[in-house]
């Protein structure tokens, strides 16, 4: 635990002993009054690095000096693009080179693992999800089984917490997969709710899920580049993730791909397959016949978004420079800070309630306040006070204070101004 003081000194001598202080100069921030703006909202979209605008040019002059020779070509040649991230994927989620790849963009990517993973049968057709998980992944999971002929109501089990409480216990969660049984074929659970900003236990829940006999994946939307992860050492089947939020690598970025190799090295595994896909020995060659990669590209399509992968590169290079231990270090400072403050206003003032976990071990960086009729006001209080964070219907704030670029003055100033509402 961390023992922190209520004032501007205090949270500036906190940046001042940052290790990670200089990361931040490396990011745009919006401007309010021709100052930063606090923005806490890099669980939604993160901000852009500096390097990125340097790397798309450089594509781009890639592009406009060889042409299409420009996959062969040149240091980084497109044919071999992806295999420039996959280091720097690999040791983002604790998993071997051959279990990553980057491709498509992330629900695609899940409807593509769960045809390879959700294989159901008349005894074991049910999947597992956290109630009010982000919309695609209902959406997703939804359509997955209705393609398989079954019901909605029926196959799809959803994790509820308990009567008055907001987040999931991670005994009722191990509990329901143990009851579910035989009748499981998947559980399929984001690793951080995007809602509560609960971060669930993926190691445990993998292992139950395996001793229910079922497959185990899961969405990284929101634990990707914020919680240090060991997918491979967990023994998790398969993940997916996107890039734009705290990997900050723009809208609408590339998506990321865990697959086990054991099941990478499977070419049996039914899967829908693509040319970029095919064995890169001779995918050239146009033969006819799918002979899938090892590991994880086997499932790749199409030949990379080679703009939106550069920006993403320039991110994932700094994540490898700066490691998800330094990180998370600093996160749970940064976020044990906010919740240190925001607590002590929920005590004093009513105006709202913390829905994240108080466990500085069961979130990540985002601080969920569940507010009331009037939680509108104090969001747009916010937003008229240089704050940028993020308003989910019907009625929560949610704030992430990002540790690659976000500061305990950041934090502290966030905290005062609601203190002044």
């Amino acid at each position: 635990m961390h023992s922190f003081e209520n004032n501007l000194q205090y949270a500036l001598s906190m940046d001042q002993a940052d290790s990670l202080k200089d990361q931040r100069a490396k990011f745009h921030f919006p401007k309010f009054e021709n100052k930063n703006c606090i923005y806490f909202c890099g669980n939604s979209l993160g901000l852009q690095p500096f390097g990125v605008e340097e790397a798309l040019l450089y594509e781009l002059k890639h592009w406009q000096k060889y042409g299409v020779e420009g996959h062969f070509e040149g240091k980084m040649p497109w044919k071999s693009y992806h295999h420039f991230l996959k280091p720097q994927s690999a040791k983002l989620v604790g998993a071997k080179e051959s279990e990553v790849t980057v491709m498509n963009v992330l629900t695609v990517n899940l409807h593509l693992m769960m045809v390879s993973f959700y294989r159901p049968t008349k005894q074991r057709f049910k999947i597992i999800m956290e109630g009010g998980a982000f919309p695609s992944d209902q959406y997703a999971i939804e359509s997955q089984v209705k393609f398989h002929g079954f019901d909605p109501e029926t196959a799809i089990v959803e994790l509820k917490p308990r009567n008055g409480e907001h987040y999931l216990r991670s005994e009722d969660i191990l509990s329901k997969i143990k009851e579910e049984g035989d009748s499981v074929a998947l559980v399929m659970m984001g690793g951080v709710n995007y809602y509560s900003g609960q971060y669930f236990d993926l190691e445990n829940i993998t292992k139950a899920g395996h001793e229910a006999g079922a497959i185990v994946g899961f969405d990284l939307a929101h634990a990707a580049g914020n919680l240090p992860l060991q997918l491979h050492d967990w023994n998790v089947d398969f993940a997916v993730w996107c890039s734009y939020k705290y990997l900050n690598s723009g809208p609408g970025g590339p998506s990321g791909v865990f697959v086990h190799e054991r099941h990478g090295n499977n070419p049996d595994l039914p899967r829908f397959a693509g040319w970029w896909g095919y064995r890169e020995s001779d995918r050239f060659e146009m033969k006819k016949g799918f002979v899938p990669m090892e590991g994880a590209d086997g499932w790749q399509l199409s030949n990379a978004q080679i703009f939106s992968f550069a920006a993403h590169k320039v991110s994932l290079d700094m994540f490898e420079s700066v490691g998800m231990e330094a990180l998370r270090a600093k996160s749970l400072k940064l976020s044990g800070y906010l919740y240190f403050l925001l607590n002590k206003i929920e005590t004093e003032k009513g105006i709202f309630k913390i829905i994240s976990p108080p466990d500085e071990n069961s979130r990540g960086a985002q601080i969920s306040l569940l507010t009331d009729d009037k939680g509108k006001d104090l969001y747009n209080y916010l937003s008229k006070n240089g704050v940028i964070c993020d308003w989910r219907e019907p009625n929560v704030i949610r704030v992430a204070p990002v540790p690659m670029y976000n500061s305990f003055e950041d934090v502290w100033r966030f905290a005062d101004l609601i203190d002044k509402y």
